[in-house]
């Protein structure tokens, strides 16, 4: 990958910049060649443990209803798993580090973006320019609708006016901004990078496994957006171009790829298919953090597997024998503790067989954005319009894939959330959304003891509106020269 230009926040806040990382004049975008850099920088920041090959992916799962930590564990995510999270818990703060780093990257290309598109003459270049802002507003918008995902309440149209958003930094260079703006102001900034992103990106340059935003990637985060926002026209609409879209199609376990695997198989084990919108893209010598790790711990010896989590008893039970996730995303290993316990364990990042082949082991490359979520946006967005045909053959469409037979399936109104969120979690375990998911739909939860796991969390219960289905501002945020920064009710 090529050298990129190093924008760095200091440990103080994120949003303000300390004399190490000034960038000397000669190092600023002057030319192409130097935005293709910033814009590389752009997307290895994405590559950050503290986001989708770590933190951001696995914690707000860890810290919902999905897994179990067994007897013995290495207390790796333990105080999350507990709910014992804090303003200074350290992947709080990484998550919220890690995602302004990506803005401020975006806000040095922005910042010189004009000037530079005014030097130039060449017509070739400046569409290629144009493409690569496009890219950087798609960027920019991931990263702010994942801190509001963290860091504020659930979107509730009556409130969003006066209920807190987040921190808008939107220039790299000068003072940054010490206050948090409304949760709509905070939507209405991403909507207008979406907004921007569309323009400047084609539709003729959509394809799969995309390791670039693409026009496709905007489309995706801004059906995301809209049915968090509950926009649920907006959200079809998005949702609709994907599916619709000859670029992609959902992983079927019907055929195969190899003589062992299935399209759906081969999507976890060598992270590629024809539904992947945009993937983290990850060579030998260029990959993100181990998200396997705690769901296998197979490098303690090589031989058994120590795992951290194991997947709770009922998430198990949702899957009936002719779904091929469940053997895409499970399989049953005796472990290595002295209480031996022989569990389904969390295979789906076993680790990318070519990164396999040189000792890299449980690093797979992220997959944020998927055509199986847009079905999933499109079926929960016909629901909330009483449009339960609509939705019932989105859901039949996405399960017909991942059924060996069947998988038709109808909601109506009294059943369609819990249908809903059941899909959700056979489809989208351990992505990141369960817990972005509870609260939004004001629901709690309730863990009663599984064998062999640890008593401590085991019997917990959450209430729904539980302050920490927000996550706390980093205290150094709020404790920073000069910050006006307001701290969410779980700030302790």
């Amino acid at each position: 990958m090529a050298a990129v230009t190093a924008v760095v926040f200091g440990l103080s806040s994120c949003l303000e910049k300390v004399p190490g990382d000034y960038i000397p004049e000669s190092e600023s975008m002057q030319n192409l060649n130097d935005a293709e850099q910033i814009l590389t920088g752009i997307y290895t920041a994405y590559m950050s443990s503290g986001l989708y090959s770590g933190y951001l992916t696995l914690c707000p799962d860890i810290q919902s209803d999905l897994v179990y930590a067994v007897q013995g564990n290495s207390n790796t995510f333990g105080n999350i798993w507990q709910w014992d999270i804090r303003s200074t818990n350290s992947e709080v703060e990484a998550v919220y580090a890690s995602l302004y780093r990506v803005i401020g990257r975006c806000n040095f290309f922005l910042d010189q973006v004009k000037e530079l598109r005014d030097s130039m003459t060449d017509d070739g270049e400046i569409q290629t320019l144009d493409y690569y802002t496009g890219e950087v507003y798609c960027a920019r918008a991931l990263a702010y609708s994942e801190l509001i995902k963290c860091y504020c309440k659930a979107y509730d149209p009556a409130t969003a006016d006066t209920d807190l958003g987040v921190v808008l930094a939107d220039s790299y260079f000068g003072e940054a901004p010490k206050k948090r703006a409304s949760l709509y102001d905070s939507y209405q900034f991403v909507l207008a990078d979406l907004a921007k992103a569309e323009e400047l990106l084609e539709e003729e340059y959509d394809y799969f496994d995309a390791a670039y935003f693409t026009h496709a990637s905007a489309h995706a985060i801004h059906a995301r957006v809209a049915l968090y926002m509950q926009d649920w026209d907006k959200a079809i609409e998005e949702a609709s171009i994907l599916i619709a879209s000859n670029a992609f199609q959902l992983a079927t376990c019907r055929s195969y790829v190899t003589s062992s695997q299935t399209y759906l198989d081969y999507l976890w084990t060598n992270d590629t298919s024809y539904e992947n919108i945009w993937r983290i893209g990850y060579t030998q010598t260029s990959y993100g953090g181990a998200q396997g790790s705690v769901f296998l711990n197979f490098t303690s010896d090589y031989y058994y597997y120590y795992p951290d989590f194991v997947p709770a008893q009922w998430a198990l039970d949702l899957y009936e024998s002719v779904d091929a996730r469940y053997t895409a995303y499970f399989t049953t290993y005796q472990t290595g503790y002295s209480h031996q316990l022989a569990w389904p364990l969390l295979v789906k990042y076993y680790g990318n067989e070519t990164l396999m082949a040189n000792l890299i082991y449980h690093v797979n490359m992220p997959k944020p954005l998927r055509l199986a979520e847009q079905y999933l946006i499109r079926a929960e967005a016909y629901c909330r319009k009483g449009s339960y045909s609509a939705a019932s053959n989105d859901l039949s469409a996405l399960r017909q894939t991942r059924f060996t037979a069947g998988g038709t399936i109808s909601v109506n109104a009294s059943n369609w959330l819990e249908i809903i969120s059941d899909e959700r979690v056979r489809e989208l375990y351990m992505e990141g959304f369960r817990l972005h998911d509870l609260k939004r739909w004001g629901k709690g939860f309730e863990r009663t003891p599984q064998m062999h796991c640890q008593s401590e969390g085991s019997s917990l219960k959450i209430e729904a509106g539980d302050p920490l289905f927000v996550w706390p501002i980093p205290n150094h945020e709020i404790a920073s020269p000069g910050s006006q920064i307001q701290p969410n009710e779980s700030n302790r």
